[in-house]
């Protein structure tokens, strides 16, 4: 008899985390890798937040706090979507989570029969499915195309609706393929949610502040304050602020889900770290000045990688809207033997070759439900990622025919 549940057998581990582990491993072993796996800034917290952090704990603000946040940080975070999305929430609507993934995790849990069905556009990070699993409802992935831009089309979802739809995930700028919904496009998306009054929408926003030139963050509530009753608007403090450790993550909605996500919270891990709520205050409400230059940062290293992946035979790499990610292409890999003698059958095979043989991890695509494709995330060095494209181009260019 397994001791895992059924519930667990249907879940698959993180394949960002198993390739960060590999790479690591690698390095340990003396292995030179260059990982580009791990989805994180690579610039410290600020100054500012930290030393909120350590105040925090000068003055013993070290003890259980109201289950899903302190008011001080709810009030920060009301500021914040009022100021930046012209949402307007009472800290009744607002929650406090251990990161984003936990706030994604307590709404499914609170709202999911068995049954329920989850919308969710591919190519899309690796925990939404597998936490639909768990929480008891079924996954409906419905598939974009790198001609159209990773976007899903409004025609598209609307075929994916059916009567048991209960939530529709949506992302923008998306992990893994960095592509981001202009407003007018949003818009043609919630005229079709508009259409369906059971669809509740929950939006991952987690990437709003990286957004490159040409590109404007948009969230579906605020364009269409209709949706407003019926969105759960998710946002944190890993990116952006370069808090990926603290694990503070907020949503704001329709008080009665506040009150059930709560509940799960309640249950399971109770409070936020106290002394990380507190540096999240400082965060929010203190200077934003670095933002901008940290998303132009991100945007000379995206227009590195996207030169460097299309100079590589056989890739194609799009140009994305905001993140810190690219999703390219290997179409023109597929079927070829690496110098080693390895057939790329697969993204996977490719992503394993490209690691044993030149000590680069990325994550193969298929973990984000669309393939031929790897992610590589570009959150470091011009240096790193430089180097990174050299080998594999280098990798490319020694595949043949076989």
């Amino acid at each position: 008899m397994s001791l895992q549940s059924a519930t667990l057998q249907r879940v698959k581990p993180s394949p960002t985390m198993a390739v960060t582990a590999k790479a690591d491993e690698l390095k340990r072993a003396g292995r030179d890798v260059i990982g580009l796996g791990a989805g994180e800034p690579d610039f410290p917290t600020p100054e500012n937040i930290r030393e909120a952090g350590k105040h925090a704990i000068d003055e013993g603000k070290t003890r259980y706090t109201n289950v899903d946040g302190i008011p001080e940080l709810k009030e920060a975070v009301r500021a914040k979507f009022l100021r930046e999305n012209n949402l307007d929430y009472t800290l009744s609507q607002i929650t406090i989570s251990s990161g984003g993934k936990q706030a994604i995790w307590n709404a499914l849990l609170a709202t999911l029969n068995p049954g329920d069905e989850v919308l969710i556009p591919a190519p899309y990070w690796v925990s939404y499915p597998d936490m639909v699993l768990m929480a008891g409802g079924t996954p409906v992935v419905i598939e974009t195309t790198l001609e159209s831009g990773f976007k899903m089309s409004p025609e598209a979802l609307e075929a994916a609706i059916t009567p048991k739809t209960k939530w529709l995930i949506f992302n923008s700028p998306s992990n893994p393929t960095g592509a981001g919904y202009r407003r007018d496009e949003l818009k043609a998306l919630t005229d079709v949610l508009m259409r369906h009054p059971q669809v509740w929408v929950l939006t991952d926003d987690m990437y709003e502040h990286i957004a490159f030139e040409g590109f404007t963050f948009a969230t579906p509530a605020e364009v269409e304050p209709g949706l407003y009753d019926r969105t759960l608007t998710l946002n944190g403090v890993s990116k952006a602020y370069a808090m990926t450790g603290w694990r503070i993550g907020y949503a704001g909605g329709p008080e009665p889900l506040i009150a059930a996500m709560r509940k799960v919270q309640s249950q399971t891990t109770s409070n936020p770290c106290s002394v990380s709520q507190w540096a999240a205050v400082e965060a929010l409400n203190g200077p934003q000045d670095f933002l901008a230059p940290n998303a132009r940062l991100f945007q000379t290293r995206r227009d590195l990688v996207v030169a460097g992946l299309n100079a590589c035979p056989g890739i194609t790499c799009p140009v994305p809207e905001g993140a810190f990610y690219v999703y390219p292409s290997i179409a023109g890999c597929i079927g070829k033997v690496s110098a080693s003698g390895t057939r790329i059958v697969d993204d996977e095979a490719f992503v394993t070759a490209l690691l044993e043989e030149t000590g680069v991890a990325v994550v193969f695509g298929a973990a984000f439900g669309l393939s031929p494709h790897f992610r590589v995330s570009y959150a470091t060095s011009e240096a790193e990622l430089t180097e990174a494209c050299a080998r594999i181009k280098r990798f490319c260019e020694g595949l043949t025919d076989g």
